[in-house]
């Protein structure tokens, strides 16, 4: 039996060739960010968070005392969900967020991390930091710098 071509093909255990390089490289990505994805999930989970729930905690540590409106924290996800105000309810019933309406717009909505939130996301900082660092080790900072300028170049093309 003839050897199946690249790694990719190997692990999702494809026999045909895929249909150009732009379609491996497309399936590729899409696998290594489940790969990721589920790394990480494995990391924040044990805490009682979602990968999303931690990404808008991360981006309301970020935003200090002055917080976010709901619309902001949903554009600067990572993996942008149409279900933001449900992942802050819950957020905020675990007592991880707190919201309040906009002095000046009472339309506004804003949202600011708690100090549990803060507690919780320094108790697994150290944690995530070793996992992102695990998940590209193999890596030489050459590459990395690399990679992370063919991902920025891949997304401008999508923006």
């Amino acid at each position: 039996m003839k050897a199946i071509g690249s790694a990719l093909q190997r692990e999702i255990a494809q026999r045909k060739p895929f249909r150009s390089p732009a379609h491996e490289a497309a399936l590729g990505i899409l696998r290594t960010a489940d790969v990721v994805r589920q790394a990480a999930a494995r990391i924040v989970e044990p805490a009682g968070v979602t990968l999303q729930q931690y990404n808008v905690l991360r981006i309301l540590r970020g935003a200090g005392a002055e917080g976010l409106p709901t619309l902001t924290i949903a554009e600067r996800m990572i993996e942008r969900s149409p279900g933001v105000t449900r992942l802050i309810d819950r957020l905020e019933r675990a007592g991880l967020v707190a919201r309040e309406r906009g002095e000046e717009d009472r339309r506004q909505v804003l949202c600011r991390i708690t100090p549990a939130g803060l507690k919780l996301l320094a108790g697994i900082d150290e944690t995530v930091d070793g996992a992102d660092g695990n998940v590209v080790g193999g890596l030489s900072r050459a590459e990395l710098q690399r990679l992370i300028r063919l991902l920025d170049k891949v997304r401008a093309g999508h923006r």
